[in-house]
């Protein structure tokens, strides 16, 4: 199919039988090259979804959309054309409307009408396809770090866990593994027997996954290299020569995975790469990541030999989006080649619409701020509303240091995650649950515990996303009840639904969903549902989740605990009519067997019922699909104050195992009575009398907030432990004169944490002392060298009357220096100057062996006390006036666009202004980013 153009969906859409009054009007615009689409809906239809907040996203890597506006009444998922090269744009700030925009062909849209948002995912399963089903120890606690460097390291780590009782079913290796980062190799000092090293870890029940990158070393006689030069599988260059770049190992060529000839030849490869014991595959740096390159990838121009039924040959960036999940489509190929008993597991950096038939997915490189661990949950959440409901972030953070409470919070919340793996970058201190003191070794325990007591749910929840495409984790407000109004919207889809199940082109999906009982529910960031299961978190660092306020939806919610309540763990909460399977608290998924004790937890609805599913299978391979599996039906029903729990239902070609069932009624406020029984018999309980509930309700709020009171939390040391706690010992640079107030940390970066401007005591800075303030980079990407460094203060005038300064540089590698001098001027005690450059010290040898590309980024993250009246203001190149209000997003500003030499931050509720001067020659991209309350501007 061509692409759509907008005449053609005008054809198309008057082709409808419209209702008598259309709920929904469309418009189409051209200008400035690109293409706009506008839905406009009656007033007052509300609809759910996605919300405009993208904090970890890299354009460089994800030739992605961008959302406008963080709005979250709108039901937003998008497949986004291949062909974007810049973004799509949804901007939500017009009530009542939806504008997508994008330099290319007009997205695909369906309308539904649908009952709940689980039928939208349901629907959209149908095009992408559903997640496919993860071998069951996936499901379970990862534990990873850049890098366990060597075998004896790794079976260290998990020896650790077992001899402290922390739950943990996997281990990564990361690129240290390999023989001078060529992959499909192992060091040879290092890790000199991969299948001994897996066998041990087997025999401690512990798998193993290894990463894989796409650039492989351009090396003749390295057989990977000669191989592929052999079988003409690389990305070429539009003279037609193999295109190089460097990544890890040094200049890299890159395979063509749009190609089905170069697909077979790398799963041949991960064929062979499994026989050393390999469990599971790592896909990282796949978008492709590219360095010494303005956009960390390669270039646009770059040639493609694309299938003939996905486009042909075509340029990179036709493709760009669509690499990173053929990559895992051949990686997981290669797996099912070398066992077809056995389910594969993939975890991927980049993906696409459709890549959960392959592959998980993590968030990418997150930091050790409370900030990214609430930002975490949204992450998750909407990825699952994507359609990919396996992910998770890096619990702890990957960039700095944790400190012992962030990290126990983190792994709180992580582990009821639908992935939960721990990563920690290089350099930074040891990121192991039991690295950060005897209290927060005992939450991770307490949170790990939690998981694997849950699993059976988890994996039954996984079941139904592979069978139904519903998320594993999803917000809150899937537990909202929804009314249609009678003027409901048509149906219509405009692709080619088998070609979408391999590649799409463009497709866009979502749902109008009218009148919810509570749309506040909207809201909420820091809950979850599991499904019946709700998880309520907290992710403040002075106030644990029982102190918190949190928004529950309409209806019976009881809460329940595992007798492991702590002041930084998730509540739990029930929904009434629901029955929950538990196991027992394993520590690791093969210590479980079918004939193990099972329990059920019961919470009652107003109608005295519940109800609940368990599935169970080998845990892995594809007998399932051959009816080889146990699905369980259990109901509860109350009649005449006795509850009889029996099972209702069951499917596959299983039978039953005798095992005990464990039976646990909810009462609330904690409280529960308990009888045992053999699961598939009748079991019956009585309930206590009205009084006796009461009693037994308050007895057990009593116990529990005595239970609490006397748990000793996790220390509240308030920064991280970095360098040993060095920096806390440390005090900031002052300079204080004419109207400012500044304060400098040398040691980090050489940052601004403070700007107080003194006529107003206004602080005009967002910082904490080891992120945001003002920052500034030597390269495109966020936080490369120069933000962290210690700088050296080589000149500091503090004369009473005279020009206050203070002159530092920091060494950012290669023979470079980052030299930044601050001023409070004399002749001007209004202006703050900041005069940086980057200076060659040394060039040639001896200058640290390597080049890059370097450029100076400047960083400021400043606050914005009067948000709603303040604009960035400047005049383009071509001299047209730009004027930015605030919203949630970003805006990049190109060509004759960006700001000819200088401009403006305006608070026009107090007549003040920031102002950025600079050579516009050197200008090659400028920025604009807004969160709540913060404004960020960059230029490269």
């Amino acid at each position: 199919m061509g692409e759509v153009t907008a005449a053609a969906l005008v054809v198309c859409y008057a082709n409808l039988i419209l209702p008598a009054h259309p709920a929904y009007v469309i418009d189409f615009k051209d200008c400035h090259d690109y293409k706009y689409f506008f839905i406009r809906f009656s007033h007052g239809t509300q609809m759910h979804g996605v919300t405009g907040q993208e904090p970890l996203h890299c354009i460089s890597h994800t030739l992605g959309f961008w959302l406008s506006s963080l709005m979250e009444k709108h039901w937003v998922s998008l497949l986004i054309p291949l062909d974007v090269v810049k973004y799509v744009g949804i901007d939500l700030r017009q009530k009542s409307t939806i504008k997508f925009s994008a330099p290319s062909a007009y997205p695909v849209i369906t309308f539904g009408p649908f009952n709940a948002p689980a039928d939208v995912m349901t629907s959209l399963s149908h095009a992408i396809g559903t997640v496919s089903m993860p071998p069951k120890w996936s499901v379970g606690y990862h534990q990873c770090r850049y890098s366990y460097d060597s075998s004896e390291k790794v079976l260290k780590v998990v020896r650790t866990f077992r001899e402290k009782g922390i739950p943990c079913d996997v281990v990564w290796m990361d690129i240290d593994y390999m023989d001078g980062f060529r992959c499909f190799t192992f060091d040879s000092i290092r890790f000199p027997d991969p299948k001994s090293l897996v066998d041990d870890l087997h025999s401690i029940g512990c798998k193993a996954v290894w990463m894989l990158d796409p650039g492989i070393k351009k090396e003749k006689g390295f057989f990977v290299f000669d191989s592929g030069s052999k079988n003409d599988v690389w990305v070429q260059k539009a003279d037609g020569s193999p295109f190089v770049g460097e990544v890890w190992p040094g200049d890299c060529v890159f395979p063509d995975f749009t190609s089905e000839k170069a697909r077979a030849w790398w799963a041949s490869l991960v064929k062979d790469f499994i026989s050393n014991g390999v469990d599971g595959i790592w896909n990282d740096m796949n978008e492709p990541a590219v360095s010494k390159t303005v956009t960390k990838t390669m270039p646009e121009s770059n040639i493609h030999r694309g299938d003939a039924d996905i486009g042909g040959v075509q340029n990179h960036s036709y493709y760009h989006n669509v690499y990173g999940m053929l990559m895992t489509r051949s990686t997981y190929k290669g797996m099912e080649m070398a066992n077809a008993a056995k389910r594969p597991f993939v975890l991927t950096r980049a993906g696409f619409i459709g890549s959960q038939r392959y592959a998980a997915t993590w968030t990418g490189d997150n930091l050790s701020t409370w900030e990214h661990l609430h930002m975490s949950l949204p992450m998750i959440l909407q990825l699952g509303l994507s359609g990919q409901p396996l992910s998770g972030p890096d619990i702890g953070g990957f960039g700095g240091n944790a400190t012992p409470k962030l990290f126990g919070r983190w792994m709180g919340l992580g582990a009821l995650f639908p992935f939960s793996r721990g990563h920690t970058e290089t350099g930074s201190i040891d990121h192991e649950p039991w690295s950060f003191g005897e209290e927060c070794e005992e939450v991770c325990r307490l949170a790990l515990l939690r998981r694997y007591r849950l699993l059976p749910h988890i994996y039954t929840l996984f079941y139904h996303s592979h069978t139904k495409g519903i998320p594993v984790a999803a917000p809150v407000f899937f537990a909202d009840i929804y009314s249609l109004r009678g003027d409901c919207l048509l149906g219509y889809i405009i692709d080619d639904i088998p070609r979408l199940q391999f590649v799409n082109r463009y497709y866009v999906n979502f749902s109008i969903l009218l009148d919810p009982q509570d749309p506040e529910l909207r809201k909420v960031e820091t809950s979850f549902l599991l499904g019946p299961l709700l998880v309520c978190a907290s992710t403040l660092p002075n106030k644990g989740a029982h102190e918190c306020a949190h928004k529950l939806p309409k209806g019976i919610w009881l809460p329940f605990d595992f007798a492991d309540s702590h002041p930084d763990l998730p509540l739990l909460y029930l929904q009434g009519g629901a029955i929950l399977p538990v196991g027992l608290p394993i520590k690791h998924v093969g210590e479980a067997s079918l004939e193990d004790d099972l329990s059920l937890i019961i919470a009652l609805n107003e109608n005295g019922k519940a109800e609940g599913v368990l599935f169970e299978d080998a845990g892995d391979g594809y007998a399932f699909t051959q009816g080889d599996y146990l699905l369980t039906y259990y109901i509860a029903e109350l009649h005449s104050s006795v509850v009889t729990v029996k099972v209702f239902k069951s499917e596959g070609s299983w039978k039953r195992p005798k095992r005990n069932l464990k039976i646990n009624i909810l009462l609330g406020g904690g409280a529960m009575i308990s009888t045992n029984g053999i699961d598939g018999e009748e079991i019956h309980l009585t309930m206590p009398s009205e009084s006796e509930v009461s009693n037994l309700v308050a007895t057990s709020e009593f116990e529990h907030k005595k239970r609490m009171e006397m748990i000793h939390p996790i220390p509240d040391i308030e920064e991280s432990l970095r360098q040993e706690r060095a920096e806390l010992s440390k005090i900031p640079v002052d300079m204080k004169s004419g109207d400012w107030f500044l304060k400098i940390v040398p040691w980090i970066g050489g940052r601004i944490i403070s700007m107080t401007h003194l006529p107003s005591d206004s602080q005009w800075l967002h910082s904490r002392i080891e992120i945001h303030g003002y920052e500034e980079y030597s390269g495109t990407e966020y936080r490369s060298a120069g933000c962290t460094e210690q700088y050296k203060v080589i000149r500091c005038v503090e004369q009473s009357g005279e020009e206050e300064s203070i002159c530092m540089e920091g060494d950012i590698g290669g023979g470079l220096v980052l030299q930044r001098q601050i001023s409070i001027l004399k002749d001007n005690p209004k202006i703050v100057q900041i005069d940086s450059s980057i200076q060659a010290r040394s060039v040639g040898a001896g200058s640290g062996g390597f080049s890059r590309l370097v450029c100076l980024r400047v960083h400021p993250t400043f606050t914005l006390l009067h948000p709603t009246e303040v604009v960035v203001a400047f005049t383009a190149i071509n001299g047209s006036k730009q004027e930015i209000s605030p919203e949630a997003g970003e805006i990049t500003f190109e060509g004759d666009l960006r700001p000819n030499g200088e401009w403006m931050l305006v608070d026009k509720c107090v007549g003040l202004s920031l102002v950025n001067r600079f050579n516009p020659r050197e200008d090659n991209q400028s920025l604009r980013s807004y969160t709540k309350y913060k404004c960020t501007r960059k230029f490269r």
